[in-house]
């Protein structure tokens, strides 16, 4: 939660629940006075409101500290709500592995699963049980978009956008900045829109049927860092929650909708006159039966979801490179000596180890999602000689996990190397690197964005010297800002000159 953002009625709210600690503290003591061990320790809440205005954007460093002083496993209270938190490999293993079946389900919105469900269950953001229709919705991703099949049929599709993107930025000579994210999410859209749509949405200059995309993204990750107050205050009942809820639905149904409605409505009429060899995602989803209430939902996932997360990473990783000439020069060496031509192949990647280490240490010191997005325990266990409740938030901080000086040696540097020889992968099965996840809820797509990635980072090297802008004489901010993605708090520009000139 976003509390820089809360209106001043909300806090009259908040004021005016202050009468309720003597019952908060009542219900404590008859819950202390049980036999099941105590909850995890953590910071002393405030009454009512808890630890909320101990956190801040920068949740992720803030909950470091605490866990420093509390341990790797901690409870907070945000608002009326119990969160758990996991700092260590050892609680993430537990959280994800031992009790995954008891903690997995998706923290979702009372207001989506209240209200119509319009939304609820129709994508993995907005499935709240780890059951049978969340294993669906990952086997239907998984078949149709990211399987090694399902990757390989459209590597023809990736390996274009990318020629593309290098096209356009050496038709700019470097004379001028390249902005990294915005080439990169163009590039991220019409490589979506392909495998989804089977066309390309948006250009260069942010023209195209596709260019709110990026806006509707923000949009719809702002509400999400802003639940209404009634998921922390359940005595609040619905209040808040029909507005948040509309906004939630216009940026899904109507504002993400409308870029494709007309194009969904050509496939159904058999009128599409986009050429493609391939059967696309809506193509499948139509000929199943689905609606387009049910279609918009999955499509705006798929798109909001690969495009920050690629592009965020992406522009984390060029400014790493930038920084670390060594490493740098070591990757360029590497795909001069490997990739004959100027064009990288995504055959190419598997003879590039030294590239994907310094892709696995990017997204060691920068994961796509910091604290993962949250999970919900279905029902009360006990971790770690501690109860979990049933109905608590349960967050694992994997920003703080990559950076534990008992894991990792000289953790705050970019040391590829360490990942020369390592078995270390992001598959979600070493607890120690999470860097998408893992268990039932890990992300579906690590195989795609790590070819993505690398296929547009050789790309660059292998055509361009790359610098950073002239007037960057104190070098490149690294400043984090905490979204659902972590991104770069300052864009990062890059002057692009074409080898040899």
């Amino acid at each position: 939660m976003n509390l820089e953002t809360l209106t001043v009625k909300e806090i009259i709210i908040i004021i005016l629940l202050i009468p309720l600690p003597l019952l908060y503290f009542f219900f404590r003591l008859i819950t202390n006075s049980s036999k099941q061990p105590p909850l995890p320790p953590g910071p002393y809440p405030w009454p009512i409101v808890g630890n909320l205005f101990q956190l801040k954007n920068d949740a992720h460093i803030r909950l470091t500290e605490m866990a420093r002083v509390h341990g790797p496993l901690m409870s907070l209270r945000l608002g009326q709500r119990t969160v758990i938190v996991g700092t260590s490999s050892a609680a993430a293993q537990q959280i994800l592995k031992t009790h995954d079946h008891a903690l997995s389900a998706r923290d979702v919105s009372r207001a989506i699963q209240d209200i119509e469900p319009t939304v609820y269950n129709t994508n993995l953001t907005f499935t709240a049980e780890s059951g049978d229709g969340c294993r669906n919705l990952r086997n239907l991703y998984t078949s149709k978009l990211f399987s090694s099949n399902a990757l390989e049929s459209r590597v023809k599709v990736r390996e274009g956008k990318i020629t593309e993107m290098v096209k356009y930025i050496s038709s700019k000579g470097g004379e001028e900045d390249v902005i990294i994210k915005d080439v990169m999410v163009v590039t991220m859209i019409n490589i979506m829109g392909n495998m989804l749509l089977s066309m390309d949405l948006v250009d260069f200059e942010g023209n195209g049927i596709g260019a709110g995309i990026k806006g509707y993204a923000r949009k719809l990750a702002t509400l999400g860092m802003k639940p209404p107050l009634a998921d922390l205050f359940p005595i609040l009942g619905r209040w808040g929650c029909e507005d948040w809820y509309k906004q939630v639905m216009d940026v899904v149904q109507e504002e993400f909708g409308n870029i494709w409605k007309d194009i969904l409505q050509m496939k159904r009429n058999g009128s599409n006159n986009v050429s493609s060899d391939l059967q696309d995602f809506s193509d499948f989803l139509i000929e199943k039966g689905f609606t387009n209430q049910e279609i918009n939902p999955m499509i705006q996932e798929l798109f909001s979801a690969g495009t920050d997360s690629i592009t965020f990473t992406t522009e984390w990783f060029i400014a790493e490179l930038l920084r670390n000439q060594e490493a740098m020069q070591k990757a360029k060496d590497e795909i001069m000596k490997n990739i004959d031509g100027n064009v990288v192949k995504d055959s190419d990647l598997a003879h590039l180890p030294f590239l994907e280490a310094c892709f696995k240490e990017t997204l060691r010191l920068h994961p796509v999602a910091p604290l993962l997005l949250p999970h919900k325990a279905t029902q009360t266990c006990e971790v770690m000689g501690y109860t979990i409740p049933k109905d608590s938030q349960i967050l694992v901080n994997v920003w703080a996990i990559s950076r534990d000086p008992n894991i990792w040696d000289d953790p705050w540097s970019f040391k590829p190397e360490r990942f020369i020889g390592s078995k270390l992968n992001y598959k979600g099965k070493d607890f120690e690197y999470l860097p998408f996840g893992g268990g039932r809820r890990m992300c579906p797509a690590d195989a795609m964005a790590s070819k993505t990635i690398l296929l547009t980072i050789a790309s660059l090297i292998l055509n361009f010297d790359w610098f950073p802008p002239s007037m960057n004489h104190g070098g490149i901010d690294m400043v984090e800002e905490l979204d659902i993605p972590m991104r770069k708090k300052e864009p990062l520009h890059v002057t692009f000159k074409i080898r040899g000139h």
